[in-house]
């Protein structure tokens, strides 16, 4: 048995079972690119990225090292009033890497308050322009979009709303999913049918609330979270279309799809449509510091900023932490290391191999879908009747055994590797993956 000089007991686990993990708990205590190092000297091979964040493998000496000197240089700065280079530098990078319009970063410390921050900017821009009425929010179901109130009110998880739903937001309603197995089982990339979900904007949630009443519309480019819901065909320039036509904004959620995720550097690149506010995070600073961001488009800046009396503050929002210091040091350095890496690149080129792979998952025990773009797959399985969940959750701890890392949301098995893996590593991740599956038949 383990000995450990700490107790299990007073840490509250975010989304995890505290009682059956303080039985049998999986803990981590070192790493090093593609590998964990488990408490009992395995090694486990990362295919989730940590949590989708880690795009450039762990414990990188470009980035430990600038996190190091910063922390000796300037540990914490206020931001209120006051300023440091970092948040400035970090913004700049941002806007010669988004795609042309995406000018002013607003910088957090996670992919959560990125998304409240998004929303509140989409209604204060509203308010300076003279249409205070827009008041609507529109997310979409079995969305993520962190956990604060904002963003659980737009999501569409049903079981994150459950326990909250007599006090989330007002004037919030849902887009439909996109996920139809009927149609788009084992597509390879985006599905070809869907598109004309993107309608329902218009024809349902605009003929129910007023195009006048609605202020912004924010989905996740590929739904991560979820399970792996790859956007159909045409469906993101529907949507593009649509808040066009009624002066709606419209949000990208990216705090998972940034950074190479989807074979891009951004879900909007890859898919060609321009949003006019993007929240990031997780892969901002390679997971190492806490740091997520909203960069909007120039005309949101300024409408805001010249709405607003001579010296006086003109948005009236952020954090004490907001462009922490040492954050910024670690996302100066990681957008390096993808730059100098090319790492955005090997996520393309390396897209066509993991999708052969994991497609070849196809027929084995209660597989019943396998999904992809870039270096992310989903691999849904046929639920247990008796006990919904349970299977993937088996074959996630399977896999911890054998010395690989999975993600698992209900009975969806999701792959999200760091940039840097090799072949014989996507190999091994699926080996065993499907070892496991062949196991928990």
């Amino acid at each position: 048995m383990t000995q450990r000089d700490y107790d299990l007991e007073t840490f509250w686990i975010p989304f995890t079972s505290n009682r059956d993990f303080k039985a049998a708990p999986r803990l981590l205590v070192a790493a090093q690119d593609m590998h964990f190092i488990a408490e009992d000297g395995r090694e486990i091979l990362d295919g989730t990225s940590g949590l989708w964040c880690v795009n450039a493998g762990h414990c990188r000496p470009k980035i430990v090292a600038a996190i190091r000197r910063q922390a000796a240089e300037l540990d914490y700065g206020p931001i209120f009033q006051m300023g440091h280079p970092g948040p400035f530098k970090v913004a700049e990078r941002l806007k010669q890497l988004l795609p042309g319009g995406l000018d002013y970063s607003f910088l957090t410390n996670s992919g959560s308050e990125a998304v409240d921050t998004a929303l509140k900017i989409a209604l204060a821009w509203h308010q300076a322009r003279g249409e205070p009425q827009r008041r609507w929010l529109i997310g979409r179901e079995r969305a993520y979009h962190g956990v604060n109130f904002g963003g659980t009110s737009v999501g569409g998880i049903a079981i994150n709303r459950k326990a909250f739903s007599g006090n989330l937001l007002p004037y919030i309603d849902h887009l439909p999913h996109t996920h139809n197995l009927e149609h788009n089982a084992f597509t390879r990339g985006q599905p070809a049918w869907g598109a004309q979900l993107a309608d329902e904007l218009e024809t349902r949630i605009i003929a129910q609330h007023g195009a006048q009443n609605i202020a912004a519309v924010i989905v996740e480019p590929m739904a991560g979270s979820t399970g792996v819901l790859v956007p159909p065909q045409g469906y993101l320039e529907r949507l593009r279309a649509i808040c066009d036509k009624y002066g709606i904004l419209l949000i990208f959620d990216e705090v998972i799809t940034g950074f190479g995720r989807v074979g891009a550097p951004f879900a909007c690149d890859k898919f060609d449509v321009l949003p006019d506010l993007i929240c990031l995070a997780k892969g901002l600073t390679n997971g190492a510091v806490p740091m997520g961001a909203v960069v909007a488009r120039k005309k949101i800046y300024e409408t805001i900023v010249n709405a607003a009396p001579e010296h006086a503050i003109e948005l009236f929002h952020g954090y004490t932490y907001t462009g922490h210091p040492l954050a910024c040091a670690a996302a100066l350095a990681s957008l390096d290391v993808f730059r100098e890496e090319k790492l955005f690149e090997r996520s393309a080129e390396l897209a066509p191999y993991f999708e052969d792979a994991v497609h070849a998952l196809r027929g084995l025990p209660h597989v019943i879908d396998v999904r992809n773009i870039g270096l992310v797959a989903g691999i849904e399985l046929e639920p247990q009747a008796d006990a919904p969940v349970t299977r993937a959750f088996k074959v996630f701890q399977r896999c911890f055994e054998k010395g690989v890392l999975i993600r698992t949301t209900g009975d969806i098995i999701a792959l999200s590797p760091p940039l840097i893996i090799g072949k014989s590593q996507i190999d091994e991740i699926i080996g065993k993956l499907g070892d496991a599956l062949r196991y928990h038949n």
